[in-house]
């Protein structure tokens, strides 16, 4: 039976860290795009964070060549960006074994999620077997550094709250921790979002985004379905 796992990759030499530490409050979610030559499109998808600030990380990243505005949804944004190193040249001062990291986009596992961080990325996989995920963060503990965050079987149910991204996380706690949700409250939005160190708008933004992801994952499944 396969595994499922959620790891912290800790390695500030992975495409796009820069844009996530230049901007914090911002959730910046990368895919690669593998057809478009040798070297594969990153596919940015950022929720949260000013426009103009996440646009400007773009223009300043050093592994950015160049990038696109390709959708608006919200508070969500996707962009196309183009890179500006090589595979060598983005890890090879950062990463021993190359072609072992190489080897690795073999195995039998598929990288679900790639959510970056300012230090390195956390990701979300599917893996074969425990080999397969033990060759995986064997290397990673090797070359960089390596947090496990879960680890179940395919098919195993998933506790409550795990979609939740670490900013809503964050969110939920301080503003738990601070009384914002007693009756009355404790706290006001504006000291749980000073705190967090982005604008009340953003705080409240987040808040609600983890309430419906919480309400998503644990009431609604439970509803019983709409008349017709």
């Amino acid at each position: 039976m396969g595994l499922v796992a959620e790891f912290e990759i800790y390695c500030d030499a992975l495409p796009l860290t820069g844009v996530a530490a230049a901007v914090p409050d911002a959730t910046v979610v990368l895919q690669l795009q593998f057809n478009h030559g040798p070297r594969p499109m990153f596919l940015v998808t950022v929720t949260d964070g000013p426009k103009e600030a996440v646009e400007r990380a773009l223009d300043d990243a050093h592994d950015v060549a160049g990038w696109s505005l390709v959708g608006t949804a919200g508070a969500t944004r996707r962009y196309q960006a183009r890179p500006a190193l090589s595979f060598e040249a983005q890890l090879g001062d950062a990463i021993d074994d190359l072609g072992e990291l190489e080897a690795l986009a073999r195995a039998e596992a598929i990288i679900e999620r790639t959510e970056v961080q300012r230090d390195g990325w956390r990701q979300t996989g599917w893996f074969a077997d425990r080999e397969e995920f033990g060759a995986f963060s064997s290397f990673w503990q090797q070359n960089a550094g390596f947090r496990l965050c879960r680890l179940t079987r395919d098919g195993e149910s998933e506790s409550p709250g795990s979609g939740l991204t670490d900013c809503q996380q964050e969110a939920l706690r301080i503003a738990y921790e601070r009384g914002y949700f007693e009756i009355p409250r404790r706290t006001s939005l504006e000291e749980v979002a000073s705190e967090l160190g982005i604008a009340p708008s953003s705080a409240s933004e987040r808040l609600r985004r983890a309430q419906t992801q919480l309400v998503e994952e644990t009431v609604a499944p439970t509803w019983p379905p709409l008349p017709d």
